[in-house]
């Protein structure tokens, strides 16, 4: 450290980060927000940070849950990261320690099994300089250490530990409320967001009661979260999960060494978000909006080709014969099968049967978004605005799952030095995403008129060179796959 280094002054200790030159920002990372989760602590609700004294350095991130490393090129970049279960860091990017800047929380993705905050896909600094606005990135308790329910099963020191990892994020949203007026952010002006896992925990922060009033706007990206995990599978779950461990009691399964405990839990079942009852009382978008969600504004949407990311190493990629994609759809959409593939054949006139087949299955996050924003629109005169991500120059697999984060963030045109069209892209994404954290309304100069969306109105704006707003695009294909019944695919 130094006298040129910046400190900031925070209600726990100060801390001290880095100037950044280019572009032009402060930034603190790994500033712990929780004590840590480790040993007694295992799946109990996360403390706040004790204060302490002096100068604490905040020049380099913290560690990250414990997990699998299994998603492509994603996977070198994090095992770089130390992994521990002491792991309630965050990660700051803000262009001054003074003013009353928008605040914006970042909600990795990867499910909640996997990813951090400190990744490098997820640096804010140029969309901090871009905006004039307070970027936060989290890290939190993820798979079974952050989603094993044990509140029908041990005493009440582990009640809401179904949630741990939800609970450590809302922990980091009252560090935000406290903390970050420190930062130059203005703890009356907080948006989360998130994408695919992350997209989840923020349709999941929306239901929890508990965290109501720590944040003011939302935006889901690629991960509606509808539903959660039922107490009785929790419990269910838990028992399943000390049975293959041997273990009679929760204390011996708290004494269990981090990776046997891990790799056991994930041949039971992906973890994910319990419903307690408490903090979150029911699921978050099923039947309806949790009561909790109703007076946030909220921006939705996804990328038009989704699934390609998780088909890229099929076999049949590229070449599939229409007998194959008859089979391949077949149990996922039953009797509806053929009505589907006529739509978005008729939507898709130049589709391949592969092209096909990654649309169809990408559905999933497709309709759930819209489902999720029909019903927040109906429930509330609180504004949903709906977005689809269209550039083809996106990557080598076009527009699918996770391909607009770097436009977000506004990294995109750095990645990519020279082209026009995606510097126009990237400015009217991430522009979208400043003024909705700024004034609650992604419109811009950069873009068409883009009005609220209604199951009567469904106003879209399309992401692309140019971007231009449309009325339910691919129309055709909402309408065929929300008359696939639900149970398909699972019977």
């Amino acid at each position: 450290m130094s006298a040129l280094d910046p400190i900031a002054s925070t209600p726990a200790g100060k801390l001290c980060g880095a100037w950044l030159p280019e572009p032009g920002v402060l930034a603190f990372k790994g500033i712990r927000y929780g004590e840590s989760t480790a040993g007694a602590a295992r799946f109990k609700p996360a403390r706040p940070v004790k204060p302490w004294t002096g100068v604490v350095d905040a020049t380099a991130f913290g560690a990250v849950c414990p997990q699998a490393g299994k998603i492509g090129s994603y996977t070198r970049e994090r095992r770089k990261l130390a992994q521990s279960e002491d792991c309630l860091f965050l990660n700051v990017w803000t262009p001054s320690l003074t003013g009353q800047r928008p605040v914006l929380v970042w909600l990795h993705g990867r499910g909640f099994a996997q990813g951090a905050g400190s990744e490098p896909l997820y640096d804010g600094a140029a969309l901090a300089k871009r905006g004039d606005l307070v970027v936060v990135t989290i890290n939190h308790r993820l798979t079974v250490f952050g989603h094993l329910h044990l509140d029908e099963i041990a005493a009440a020191e582990y009640a809401g530990s179904g949630l741990a990892g939800m609970l450590d994020a809302e922990l980091a949203l009252r560090w935000v409320r406290d903390a970050i007026e420190s930062f130059g952010g203005d703890p009356a002006n907080v948006t989360i967001f998130g994408e695919s896992g992350g997209g989840q925990k923020v349709s999941h922060l929306l239901a929890m009661e508990s965290s109501r009033g720590l944040f003011h706007k939302a935006i889901i990206q690629s991960g509606p979260g509808l539903r959660s995990v039922s107490t009785r599978r929790g419990t269910s779950d838990a028992r399943e999960l000390m049975a293959k461990l041997g273990v009679q009691s929760v204390s011996e399964l708290a004494q269990a060494p981090a990776d046997t405990l891990r790799r056991s839990a994930e041949s039971i079942r992906t973890w994910s978000p319990v419903i307690d009852g408490v903090h979150l009382p029911s699921h978050p978008f099923d039947p309806v909006p949790a009561p909790s969600a109703l007076d946030i504004p909220i921006l939705i949407g996804t990328c038009r080709d989704e699934q390609a990311l998780f088909m890229v190493d099929d076999p049949a990629r590229g070449k599939l014969e229409e007998a194959e994609l008859l089979q391949r759809t077949s149990r996922s959409l039953g009797s509806q099968r053929d009505a589907v593939i006529a739509a978005f054949r008729a939507s898709r006139p130049h589709a391949t049967p592969w092209d096909l087949l990654v649309a169809i299955s990408g559905q999933r996050f497709q309709h759930g978004s819209i489902v999720l924003a029909e019903r927040q629109s109906a429930a509330t005169r609180t504004p949903v605005w709906m977005y689809l991500f269209e550039f083809e120059g996106a990557g080598p697999l076009g527009p699918t799952h996770g391909t607009e984060i770097a436009y977000v963030f506004a990294n995109a045109s750095a990645e990519n030095p020279g082209r026009d069209d995606v510097k126009q892209v990237e400015r009217d994404v991430s522009d979208a995403w400043i003024a909705f954290a700024r004034t609650g309304s992604p419109q811009h100069a950069a873009v068409p008129e883009w009005p609220p969306y209604s199951a009567a109105h469904r106003a879209t704006m399309i992401f692309d060179a140019p971007s231009r707003s449309v009325v339910d695009p691919r129309g055709l294909e909402r309408e065929a796959y929300a008359r696939v019944d639900p149970r398909e695919g699972k019977r």
